[in-house]
């Protein structure tokens, strides 16, 4: 018994002296991987100093070096990316000043002289003060050095941008880094790029074993400037006749997807420019369908609708600065009813009393747009004015490198869908479009039923020119605004509406289609002038087969 007691007491011992044991190494650890962070942290720490400090002193260096000692310093740059944006802003911004003695200085509003790195202000500005820029040859060696800088960027973005500016400068790449870098890159799109800029440069090794890998890679590209590369190593003399063949056949691929490439962004050219043409055709199929009247100021309350635009634009920079970039929200409802009530106006004082004389509203409304296009010219000037893109609508959606879709543009298509989508309903689901349709199909029956049918003229004239002020807006953002603008789309705008059917919202949507696209493609073939008159022709040719369109007419004008 007195074995077993002094047995257990050996045991919990043990277990003690093994526990105390334990916590102190685990202590021990502890207090030795706190040390080790705490030097991590200080070395850290002291290595970011050092940055700072060498960041501080590199546009110092910059501003003392001669011109070959900033070229290399741009070409390898010793501090970080934020230091060289910030040298780089200084010189844009005309900010950045030396003397003679090499001291920097920074121009800060025009008035005031810092010294630099301190920052401190100067009573007293030397006499010896002279502004330092960049040539072309140290601002292509910037480009270069920022590119370097950004391909070790986290942002992926960042590393394509410092790829495409890479890709221009070949000759002076280490095709040991860029190795090095796509081991490591983890970003497949990014890593595609490195793999093509690999074998861009493996191309230009004297090897053959070299080319042709280099070949294999670069035949899935759809980049021109390979394509072009191509093209220049097919003209040489001595080339290899196998390494021809696989040159040729790699460059016939490319050429292929760059040409479907190029006539996509054609078809989406001409769908935009048949958004516009929609945009400024729907409107007159209201007023024709409904009226009768050819309204020849059509064309006008488009441009008035790009004038508004500008006019809000100007409010929005002189009175609303910050918030400028918003100023086409404000411009669409302005758009609208500006050109709306300006279109009310001469329905209602010029067309009305001449309803059943269309040769009549015809020279009237002529002579409405004459005036119209003259009161421009004496309140903005002859010349055109400027209506900025708005930031969030400026660049686009690179599909590859020879397709672009601007934002601009499909933000047109989209707000043509729209405005079309909010159209339809307008007609068919509420109670103005029932009136609308039942004057149109029989003024008289609808008048016996109490429709007040010279409202209703007035309300869908009105509806009609505000379409016509939202194309005008739509327009501002793709082109010129000027006196003429309105010029340019009233009889493209008259042949939607004779091809669509007068009236049909439907045809004009799909005239408008068919004419658009196929006016960009004939174009692309013939030129601007040619594509018009044999579309000119064309249509003549559809109208003598198929006089009321590509829907019939209903109502009164059926006799």
């Amino acid at each position: 018994m007195h074995i077993r007691l002094h047995f257990i007491a050996l045991s919990i011992f043990i277990c003690q002296v093994l526990l105390l044991a334990t916590a102190s190494a685990n202590q021990q650890q502890t207090v030795q991987a706190s040390t080790d962070d705490a030097v991590s942290l200080l070395q850290a720490s002291n290595s970011s100093l050092s940055t700072q400090a060498r960041a501080g002193d590199a546009i110092q260096q910059f501003v003392r070096a001669d011109f070959a000692g900033r070229r290399d310093m741009l070409n390898q740059w010793p501090a970080d990316i934020a230091t060289l944006d910030r040298l780089v802003a200084y010189i844009d911004n005309n900010q950045l000043y030396r003397d003679n003695a090499g001291q920097t200085y920074i121009l800060k509003d025009d008035q005031t002289l810092l010294s630099y790195p301190d920052e401190k202000v100067l009573a007293q500005w030397p006499a010896d003060l002279s502004q330092v820029s960049l040539v072309n040859t140290l601002r292509k060696a910037l480009n270069f050095g920022q590119a370097k800088i950004k391909l070790q960027s986290e942002d992926s973005a960042q590393r394509l941008k410092a790829i495409d500016i890479l890709e221009n400068n070949l000759s002076e790449l280490d095709i040991a880094n860029i190795n090095r870098l796509y081991q490591h890159e983890k970003n497949n799109k990014v890593k595609a790029r490195l793999a093509q800029l690999q074998a861009r440069l493996e191309f230009n090794r004297p090897d053959l074993q070299s080319k042709r890998a280099a070949i294999a890679t670069l035949a899935d590209s759809n980049r021109p400037d390979v394509l072009a590369m191509f093209e220049q190593a097919l003209q040489q003399p001595d080339l290899d006749p196998e390494l021809k063949a696989a040159i040729s056949e790699a460059h016939s691929s490319i050429q292929t997807r760059i040409q479907a490439s190029e006539w996509t962004g054609h078809l989406f050219s001409g769908l935009s420019s048949a958004s516009i043409l929609l945009l400024a055709a729907l409107g007159l199929a209201i007023t024709y369908g409904l009226l009768g009247v050819i309204n020849m100021a059509h064309g006008e309350l488009i441009m008035i609708g790009a004038y508004t635009t500008y006019v809000v634009q100007s409010l929005f920079k002189s009175y609303l600065g910050a918030y400028v970039d918003w100023y086409l929200l404000a411009a669409i409802p302005a758009a609208f009813l500006v050109s709306a009530l300006i279109g009310m106006l001469i329905e209602r004082t010029v067309i009305q009393p001449l309803y059943g004389r269309q040769l009549e509203t015809l020279l009237a409304t002529f002579g409405v747009s004459l005036i119209l296009m003259q009161l421009v010219r004496m309140v903005f000037g002859a010349q055109n004015v400027e209506v900025s893109n708005i930031a969030w609508l400026s660049g686009g959606i690179a599909i590859t490198p020879s397709l672009m879709l601007p934002y601009n543009r499909i933000a047109i298509v989209v707000f043509t869908l729209l405005i079309l989508l909010l159209l339809v309903y307008l007609l068919n689901k509420t109670r103005f479009g029932l009136f609308v349709r039942a004057v149109t199909q029989n003024r008289q029956m609808a008048r016996a039923v109490g429709i007040r049918s010279a409202r209703v003229d007035m309300l869908a004239f009105g509806l009609g020119s505000g379409l016509a002020g939202l194309a005008g807006c739509a327009l501002a953002q793709v082109g010129n605004v000027g006196p003429d603008l309105g010029q340019n789309y009233i009889i493209d705008a008259f042949l939607v509406v004779v091809v669509g059917g007068v009236g049909q919202v439907l045809g004009a949507v799909l005239a408008a289609l068919g004419l658009g696209i196929s006016g960009t493609v004939l174009e692309i073939g013939m030129g601007a002038v040619l594509a018009k008159i044999c579309l000119l022709v064309l249509v003549i040719l559809f109208i003598q087969k198929r006089p009321q369109g590509l829907f019939a007419i209903k109502g009164r004008f059926v006799e």
